[in-house]
């Protein structure tokens, strides 16, 4: 085998291989025969010629004379040693020892380089670089076999030089290299939607996730629906058939006592009949002694014709069924339905709702209970502070942040009212700062007119005139935080649905209060509603009731 120093003087300065066909310049340098004819060809354009290696210039192309002796050694080399595409395929044309993958192709030298011969290569323009490929002639002009190394939009096809110069001339042709960094331009841009889908997909799946959740949550409102609504049938089921025995046993017990009373007065009736026939019979002799000898007539009147009365007026008062029984059961098994109906729907009401004085304003009496506010005209000189509103408002001390709750507010007297809920992180001054002027507070607002009071809701600064007018000076106010429902009612008879709030909640909230002339109390504690107990008396109602 050859030894490396002798490898080094067989290599083509152009394709840094093994000689093949060796020529040999004026200058003496020696080059593979297509290597220098197609660098020559390459100068013909520019009719000035010159060696790749001493850059040694000629006027005219200069004849290639064939260096046998070069060609003979180089031939005994290269026998010795096979090529590397035919032991790996794509590898470098020139590393004869080890198979290097090839990296790059030059078409100007048909070669494969790896990072180590592609050095030489990539300093020369002529040398057009591009992909590895077993083969390069699809990479030539099949007109002319030269390398394309153009492309022309207008006919969308790859050209060489001398295309460039003949068919296509005029038109808007790119280089090929420009191909690489459109290529790179067009990963980074492969890069950024990849990015984005991977983004969307994210997206998508949270939706789809969030879908889930609801689609489960809603399921489970609907068993929790359907399974409400089955326990109150079967209660007014039982409720019923209660009554209705009840109904059957005041019946039997009626019947009973008819059917005895009856018995009573057949028997009088045959000793009353008795007795008429004796009269008349008496009645029609003519005989005066034997009348005479007869039955006084005080025999034969009935010795409890007094007491008669007095005992068919007290069996009359059983021919009645007791309403006032029936009656008694039904409300007081209705009681017990509607309670636990409360418990389903409002939960467990706080323990308790205080107003907070260090957020009243100074023209708003706060009693020592902390469960009236009451509009003055005194000021309290109260410190001034950031959290105490300047607008005839007060919230409370509690703050929801979740679950089921109510409770009931009395106005009495006042003018101008209103009552509902707000974020703690609402104004404490100016027109912003009232409830429902604003984004973070929601609120039912009444004015007193003559014999009625017009409701009103506000939010966002947005004022909803109601249809519904109220005469009651109660309102009961129901919130459902992870629901998002705000309602409130008017405490008559019956209750009477207001007005419905539907928001996402985003902070606690406090039950806020405006009150303008009069005041407004916050009706004992705040209804905590629990089932009802068994020791309670039939009728009671945990709470305040609906």
């Amino acid at each position: 085998m050859a030894s490396a120093d002798l490898r080094d003087e067989l290599l083509c300065s152009i394709c840094l291989n093994i000689f093949t066909d060796p020529v040999t310049l004026r200058c003496g340098h020696n080059f593979c025969r297509v290597c220098i004819d197609q660098i020559l060809n390459s100068q013909d354009e520019s009719g000035v010629y010159s060696c790749p290696e001493c850059r040694e210039e000629f006027q005219e192309r200069p004849a290639l004379q064939r260096n046998i002796n070069l060609h003979n050694v180089a031939e005994r080399v290269l026998s010795t040693q096979p090529r590397q595409e035919e032991i790996t395929g794509i590898c470098c044309t020139y590393c004869i020892h080890a198979p290097v993958p090839a990296v790059k192709s030059c078409l100007l030298c048909e070669a494969s380089l790896c990072d180590n011969h592609l050095k030489v290569h990539s300093k020369a323009a002529e040398h057009v670089l591009t992909e590895p490929s077993t083969s390069q002639e699809n990479r030539k002009c099949p007109v002319h076999k030269k390398i394309l190394e153009y492309y022309c939009p207008e006919e969308a096809a790859c050209i060489c030089v001398y295309c460039s110069a003949g068919e296509h001339r005029g038109h808007q042709v790119e280089m090929l290299d420009e191909a690489s960094e459109k290529k790179e331009r067009l990963r980074n841009v492969l890069q950024k939607l990849i990015t984005k889908r991977e983004g969307t997909e994210e997206k998508v799946q949270s939706l789809e996730e969030l879908w889930r959740k609801a689609q489960e949550k809603a399921a489970g409102e609907e068993e929790r629906v359907t399974a409400l609504f089955i326990d109150i049938r079967r209660r007014l089921d039982d409720l019923e058939m209660r009554v209705q025995s009840e109904i059957s046993r005041q019946e039997e017990q009626v019947s009973l006592s008819v059917s005895e009373l009856i018995q009573k007065l057949e028997i009088k009736k045959e000793e009353l009949s008795r007795k008429m026939r004796d009269i008349e019979e008496l009645c029609n002799m003519t005989d005066p002694l034997t009348v005479l000898q007869g039955p006084d007539t005080g025999d034969l009147c009935d010795p409890e014709e007094g007491g008669g009365d007095e005992d068919t007026a007290g069996h009359d008062k059983t021919h009645n069924v007791d309403m006032d029984v029936i009656t008694g059961k039904l409300c007081a098994g209705l009681s017990h339905i509607i309670t636990y109906l409360q418990t389903i729907f409002y939960g467990e009401g706080p323990a308790d709702i205080l107003l907070d004085i260090n957020t009243a304003d100074n023209n708003i009496l706060i009693s020592n209970d902390l469960k009236t506010a009451t509009w003055t005209d005194i000021k309290q000189n109260r410190p001034e502070t950031a959290e105490r509103f300047r607008c005839r408002q007060v919230i409370s001390g509690r703050r929801f942040s979740s679950g089921r709750h109510y409770w009931d507010v009395e106005i009495s007297r006042s003018l101008l009212w209103m009552v509902g809920m707000c974020y703690p992180s609402m104004d404490r001054t100016g027109d912003q700062s009232m409830i429902g002027e604003n984004n973070k507070s929601w609120s039912l607002c009444g004015r007193a007119l003559d014999n009625y009071i017009q409701c009103a809701v506000i939010y966002d600064n947005i004022h909803i005139m109601l249809p519904h007018e109220i005469s009651s000076d109660r309102v009961r106010i129901c919130l459902d935080y992870e629901a998002g429902q705000l309602s409130f009612y008017e405490l008559c008879d019956p209750i009477k649905h207001i007005h419905t709030y539907t928001a996402t909640f985003t902070e606690p909230l406090h039950a806020a209060f405006y009150v303008w002339v009069g005041y407004i109390k916050i009706s004992g504690r705040a209804a905590a509603v629990r089932k009802p107990s068994s020791k309670k008396k039939s009728g009671d109602i945990i709470g305040s009731g609906i």
